[in-house]
């Protein structure tokens, strides 16, 4: 029996604008030019994720032939399909990932180019339980982690990562685990949620934006979507000049969900975590690279890296950030907050 033809996603206009409207983005193999027009644009295509200083990271981690490597963030796979290129079809590759909907497809998209369970391992688990993962399978000669957001977690708006998009507000990076961020809210008092947003992303309105949460839900209305707390957002930054406000209520919005995604996921302790156990995972000689992408995460990487190196863990690490070129940041606009640094194991 042949398979019923599925007809295509109708769309009003000459061109999609929501997510599920993207069929041409949302399947790269088959409309190759239409992937390579929004990229030339700055964009990043619906369903998709833009790997960041792929040749800065591969350069650093100079892998051989015959080693043993680790992607704690296997996200859409492009950073590992770089790595395992590399491996040239020898040695093998472990890849982490907490996303069960993601990692999924990541699996089926490496898998389809030639990387079976014979060259990658992939384990759905928190990047902080390398230190099971090592006592199963053993040392590794390089590791990777990438602590952003994927975009194509972004950009579906199901997920509730972001303000732009209309959709439950969820943030979390295993749905299938902890609370969504809408009830998160409700648990937090006025004090509580000021803090979160101070610590969590320097949030400079976090005292307006606490206040107004709080009177919201008091009120007895929750905020279940990524449009009811940005509508607060915009309420309590109505006090800003009109010249201004447009633009900062978008960085503040983008704040807010960001402290609001690290709460949810514990993404500070994850790291923390992650941090002391790495030396222990690595072969003397064993190279990481990690990419941050705000200070929060940048702070708790360079303590950690500058510490270990004083205790003669780390033989060498980066003295200062290394940063994505003016040509990476013009083709991928979410690389502009990216930070890289690494350590060499003693």
């Amino acid at each position: 029996m042949e398979p019923k033809h599925k007809r295509r996603v109708r769309y009003s206009g000459t061109h999609p604008k929501k997510y599920n409207e993207k069929y041409k983005e949302l399947n790269p193999d088959l409309y190759p030019e239409t992937i390579e027009k929004v990229i030339k644009k700055g964009s990043t295509p619906v369903g998709m994720h833009l790997s960041i200083m792929v040749n800065e990271i591969l350069e650093f981690l100079d892998i051989q032939e015959g080693q043993i490597g680790l992607d704690c963030t296997l996200g859409y796979g492009g950073h590992t399909l770089k790595m395992l290129e590399c491996l040239n079809h020898t040695g093998h590759m472990y890849a982490l990932d907490i996303d069960p909907i993601e990692s999924v497809k990541t699996k089926e998209r490496l898998f389809n180019k030639g990387y079976g369970e014979e060259l990658l391992t992939i384990k759905q688990c928190n990047f902080k339980d390398i230190d099971y993962v090592s006592k199963e399978v053993g040392l590794f000669d390089f590791v990777l982690a990438d602590l952003g957001v994927s975009s194509m977690q972004i950009d579906n708006p199901e997920r509730g990562f972001s303000y732009k998009k209309e959709g439950p507000l969820d943030l979390r990076l295993n749905p299938e685990k902890g609370i969504p961020a809408s009830q998160r809210l409700q648990e937090l008092n006025k004090t509580q949620l000021e803090q979160l947003f101070i610590d969590n992303s320097d949030e400079p309105y976090a005292k307006e934006i606490a206040k107004n949460i709080d009177s919201f839900l008091k009120a007895g209305h929750p905020i279940e979507t990524t449009t009811d707390l940005y509508k607060i957002i915009e309420k309590s930054l109505s006090f800003i000049p009109e010249k201004e406000r447009k633009e900062s209520i978008k960085k503040s919005a983008a704040r807010v969900f960001q402290a609001l995604r690290i709460e949810v996921n514990n993404e500070f302790d994850v790291l923390h975590e992650f941090m002391e156990k790495l030396p222990n995972i690595l072969k003397p000689g064993g190279r990481v690279a990690i990419l941050t992408f705000h200070s929060g995460e940048d702070r708790i990487v360079k303590k950690a890296f500058k510490e270990m190196k004083n205790l003669g863990i780390y033989s060498d690490v980066a003295r200062n950030v290394i940063r994505p070129s003016k040509e990476e940041c013009h083709m991928n606009s979410r690389a502009k907050s990216t930070k890289l640094r690494w350590a060499i194991k003693a």
